[in-house]
């Protein structure tokens, strides 16, 4: 069975995920952004949601972390919750 572990950043909307993208690829920390700006409980750790199987996540958050590449940040996703970065920080198929 696959197996993930992720973390993310979830805000209500598509500019504000994209400018905190922007801020993490020029250098920004993940975590320390997911802290200040996450709108989901997970952000109290840095955005790490754990390790996780398929059909646990909502489809659209499942589709980017069982087939983005490790360690890139993915996103926007938009969701019912809102719009994430996503980063998968392990996977096994």
């Amino acid at each position: 069975m696959a197996r993930a572990s992720a973390r993310h950043i979830l805000v209500a909307s598509e500019d504000k995920a994209s400018e905190l993208k922007t801020q993490i690829e020029a250098g920004a920390d993940f975590a320390e952004v997911a802290r200040a700006n996450s709108t989901c409980p997970s952000s109290r750790q840095g955005g790490d949601l754990g390790t996780f199987s398929p059909g646990q996540m909502v489809r659209e958050f499942d589709q980017v972390v069982f087939s983005a590449p490790v360690g890139t940040v993915q996103g926007p996703v938009k969701t019912q919750f809102g719009f994430h970065l996503i980063e998968v920080s392990h996977r096994e198929d």
